[in-house]
Protein backbone atom coordinates (compact mmCIF):
# COMPACT_ATOMS: atom_id res chain seq x y z
CA UNK A 1 0.00 0.00 0.00
CA UNK A 2 0.73 3.73 -0.84
CA UNK A 3 0.45 6.42 1.57
CA UNK A 4 0.02 10.08 -0.16
CA UNK A 5 0.69 12.49 2.56
CA UNK A 6 0.58 12.05 6.32
CA UNK A 7 -1.38 15.01 6.92
CA UNK A 8 -1.01 17.88 9.93
CA UNK A 9 -0.07 15.75 12.76
CA UNK A 10 0.21 11.89 13.87
CA UNK A 11 -3.22 11.76 16.09
CA UNK A 12 -5.14 12.81 12.88
CA UNK A 13 -3.88 10.59 10.40
CA UNK A 14 -3.69 7.27 13.03
CA UNK A 15 -7.07 8.20 14.00
CA UNK A 16 -8.38 7.92 10.46
CA UNK A 17 -6.15 4.94 9.27
CA UNK A 18 -7.79 2.64 12.50
CA UNK A 19 -11.35 3.98 11.66
CA UNK A 20 -10.64 2.64 8.02
CA UNK A 21 -9.19 -0.43 9.23
CA UNK A 22 -5.76 0.11 8.15
CA UNK A 23 -2.61 -1.51 9.66
CA UNK A 24 0.12 0.75 9.51
CA UNK A 25 2.41 -2.61 8.41
CA UNK A 26 0.75 -2.61 5.00
CA UNK A 27 1.98 0.49 4.28
CA UNK A 28 4.55 -0.16 2.22
CA UNK A 29 5.38 3.69 0.87
CA UNK A 30 4.80 7.04 1.29
CA UNK A 31 5.06 9.72 -0.85
CA UNK A 32 5.31 13.27 0.35
CA UNK A 33 4.03 15.74 -2.27
CA UNK A 34 6.34 18.72 -0.03
CA UNK A 35 7.64 20.39 2.40
CA UNK A 36 4.75 21.75 4.12
CA UNK A 37 4.10 20.56 7.62
CA UNK A 38 0.01 19.99 6.73
CA UNK A 39 1.45 17.22 4.21
CA UNK A 40 4.76 15.75 6.47
CA UNK A 41 3.07 16.48 10.27
CA UNK A 42 1.95 12.23 10.62
CA UNK A 43 5.03 10.97 9.03
CA UNK A 44 6.96 10.80 12.73
CA UNK A 45 3.91 9.14 14.80
CA UNK A 46 3.61 6.80 11.81
CA UNK A 47 7.56 5.76 11.62
CA UNK A 48 7.18 5.42 15.52
CA UNK A 49 5.03 2.41 15.06
CA UNK A 50 7.50 0.57 13.86
CA UNK A 51 7.60 0.77 10.44
CA UNK A 52 10.02 1.44 7.28
CA UNK A 53 8.44 1.71 4.07
CA UNK A 54 10.35 3.55 1.54
CA UNK A 55 9.23 7.46 1.45
CA UNK A 56 9.27 9.50 -1.58
CA UNK A 57 10.15 12.95 -1.08
CA UNK A 58 10.80 16.18 -3.99
CA UNK A 59 14.24 16.39 -4.54
CA UNK A 60 14.07 19.94 -2.97
CA UNK A 61 13.22 18.47 0.15
CA UNK A 62 16.22 16.31 0.64
CA UNK A 63 18.07 19.16 2.44
CA UNK A 64 15.08 18.67 5.34
CA UNK A 65 16.51 15.24 5.98
CA UNK A 66 19.33 14.66 8.52
CA UNK A 67 22.04 12.14 8.41
CA UNK A 68 20.64 10.11 11.52
CA UNK A 69 17.03 9.92 9.27
CA UNK A 70 19.31 8.86 6.48
CA UNK A 71 20.90 6.15 8.47
CA UNK A 72 17.19 4.73 9.89
CA UNK A 73 15.21 4.77 7.07
CA UNK A 74 14.91 4.77 3.08
CA UNK A 75 14.60 8.12 1.52
CA UNK A 76 14.37 8.42 -2.33
CA UNK A 77 14.65 12.21 -3.51
CA UNK A 78 12.90 12.16 -6.61
CA UNK A 79 13.48 14.48 -9.72
CA UNK A 80 12.09 12.44 -12.46
CA UNK A 81 8.76 10.53 -12.71
CA UNK A 82 9.65 7.00 -11.14
CA UNK A 83 6.97 3.87 -10.86
CA UNK A 84 6.53 3.41 -7.23
CA UNK A 85 4.52 0.53 -7.73
CA UNK A 86 2.87 -1.38 -10.95
CA UNK A 87 0.80 1.19 -12.52
CA UNK A 88 1.61 4.02 -10.18
CA UNK A 89 3.83 7.10 -10.63
CA UNK A 90 5.47 9.77 -9.18
CA UNK A 91 5.29 12.98 -11.56
CA UNK A 92 8.98 13.69 -10.24
CA UNK A 93 9.41 17.10 -8.63
CA UNK A 94 7.75 19.84 -10.64
CA UNK A 95 9.11 23.18 -10.18
CA UNK A 96 7.60 25.96 -8.49
CA UNK A 97 6.59 28.41 -6.06
CA UNK A 98 7.09 25.37 -3.80
CA UNK A 99 8.92 22.09 -5.91
CA UNK A 100 5.83 19.34 -5.88
CA UNK A 101 4.78 16.05 -6.65
CA UNK A 102 1.95 14.28 -7.29
CA UNK A 103 0.51 10.43 -8.41
CA UNK A 104 -0.41 9.60 -11.46
CA UNK A 105 -2.83 6.28 -11.18
CA UNK A 106 -3.77 3.97 -13.76
CA UNK A 107 -7.42 2.17 -13.78
CA UNK A 108 -9.60 0.71 -15.71
CA UNK A 109 -11.66 4.07 -15.97
CA UNK A 110 -8.49 6.04 -17.37
CA UNK A 111 -5.77 7.91 -15.46
CA UNK A 112 -5.98 9.42 -12.08
CA UNK A 113 -3.97 12.43 -10.32
CA UNK A 114 -3.67 12.96 -7.10
CA UNK A 115 -2.23 16.44 -6.36
CA UNK A 116 -1.37 17.77 -2.56
CA UNK A 117 -1.63 21.82 -3.28
CA UNK A 118 -0.78 21.77 -6.79
CA UNK A 119 1.45 25.05 -5.76
CA UNK A 120 3.54 24.57 -9.53
CA UNK A 121 -0.31 25.21 -10.72
CA UNK A 122 -2.98 22.61 -11.25
CA UNK A 123 -3.26 22.45 -14.84
CA UNK A 124 1.00 22.24 -15.05
CA UNK A 125 0.88 19.11 -12.84
CA UNK A 126 -1.53 17.75 -14.84
CA UNK A 127 0.25 18.14 -18.33
CA UNK A 128 3.37 17.08 -16.61
CA UNK A 129 1.02 13.78 -15.54
CA UNK A 130 -0.15 13.08 -19.03
CA UNK A 131 3.49 12.93 -19.89
CA UNK A 132 3.83 9.81 -18.24
CA UNK A 133 1.22 7.81 -18.92
CA UNK A 134 -1.13 7.47 -21.93
CA UNK A 135 -4.43 7.52 -21.69
CA UNK A 136 -7.38 9.82 -20.99
CA UNK A 137 -7.57 11.92 -17.76
CA UNK A 138 -10.59 10.54 -15.74
CA UNK A 139 -9.84 12.19 -12.35
CA UNK A 140 -7.95 14.89 -10.83
CA UNK A 141 -8.43 15.70 -7.12
CA UNK A 142 -7.00 17.11 -4.27
CA UNK A 143 -5.79 20.52 -3.72
CA UNK A 144 -5.72 23.17 -6.62
CA UNK A 145 -4.45 26.01 -4.97
CA UNK A 146 -7.28 28.45 -5.92
CA UNK A 147 -8.29 30.29 -3.18
CA UNK A 148 -8.52 33.92 -3.91
CA UNK A 149 -8.51 33.40 -7.72
CA UNK A 150 -10.49 35.25 -9.67
CA UNK A 151 -13.24 33.96 -11.84
CA UNK A 152 -11.28 34.89 -15.30
CA UNK A 153 -8.47 32.50 -13.67
CA UNK A 154 -10.51 29.43 -12.98
CA UNK A 155 -11.79 30.00 -16.20
CA UNK A 156 -8.95 29.43 -17.75
CA UNK A 157 -7.93 26.61 -15.73
CA UNK A 158 -11.68 25.20 -16.93
CA UNK A 159 -10.92 25.57 -20.29
CA UNK A 160 -7.25 23.71 -19.82
CA UNK A 161 -8.88 21.05 -18.45
CA UNK A 162 -11.39 20.39 -21.41
CA UNK A 163 -8.83 20.51 -23.74
CA UNK A 164 -7.21 18.14 -22.21
CA UNK A 165 -9.78 15.75 -21.83
CA UNK A 166 -10.41 15.45 -17.77
CA UNK A 167 -13.26 13.88 -17.29
CA UNK A 168 -13.96 14.64 -13.98
CA UNK A 169 -12.40 16.82 -10.74
CA UNK A 170 -12.10 16.36 -7.57
CA UNK A 171 -10.74 19.79 -5.56
CA UNK A 172 -10.58 19.74 -2.15
CA UNK A 173 -8.13 20.64 0.84
CA UNK A 174 -6.55 24.21 -0.21
CA UNK A 175 -8.93 24.80 -3.53
CA UNK A 176 -11.07 27.51 -1.93
CA UNK A 177 -14.98 27.40 -1.83
CA UNK A 178 -16.18 29.72 -4.07
CA UNK A 179 -13.62 28.11 -6.67
CA UNK A 180 -15.19 24.39 -6.30
CA UNK A 181 -18.14 26.13 -6.76
CA UNK A 182 -17.49 27.99 -9.98
CA UNK A 183 -15.97 24.60 -11.32
CA UNK A 184 -19.03 23.30 -10.37
CA UNK A 185 -21.42 25.25 -12.55
CA UNK A 186 -18.78 24.97 -15.26
CA UNK A 187 -18.19 21.25 -15.65
CA UNK A 188 -21.78 20.27 -14.46
CA UNK A 189 -21.67 16.85 -13.97
CA UNK A 190 -17.85 16.16 -14.12
CA UNK A 191 -16.91 17.18 -10.68
CA UNK A 192 -17.31 15.78 -7.07
CA UNK A 193 -16.88 17.64 -3.99
CA UNK A 194 -15.09 15.98 -1.02
CA UNK A 195 -14.09 17.56 1.99
CA UNK A 196 -13.07 21.84 3.13
CA UNK A 197 -13.04 23.77 -0.11
CA UNK A 198 -11.86 26.89 2.25
CA UNK A 199 -8.32 26.59 4.22
CA UNK A 200 -8.91 26.40 7.92
CA UNK A 201 -5.97 28.08 9.88
CA UNK A 202 -3.40 25.35 9.42
CA UNK A 203 -4.09 24.31 6.01
CA UNK A 204 -4.28 27.74 4.79
CA UNK A 205 -0.80 28.82 6.46
CA UNK A 206 0.95 26.32 5.09
CA UNK A 207 3.17 25.99 8.12
CA UNK A 208 6.91 25.44 6.96
CA UNK A 209 9.69 22.63 8.03
CA UNK A 210 13.67 23.53 8.27
CA UNK A 211 13.56 19.40 9.01
CA UNK A 212 11.27 16.47 8.73
CA UNK A 213 9.93 16.17 12.36
CA UNK A 214 11.02 12.29 13.39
Amino acid sequence: MVLFDTGLDGPSLLGNMEALGVDPEVIESVVLSHEHGDHTGGLRDLLATGIHPEIYIPAAMARMVTQEQREEYTFIAVSEPVEILPGMFSTGEISGSVPEQGLVVETPDGIVVITGCAHPGIVKMVQEASEIVDGEIALVIDGFHLGGASPGHIDTIIANFHSMGVKKVTPTHCTGDQQIAQNCRSLRGGLHSRGRGNCDHHRGSCPMNRNLQL
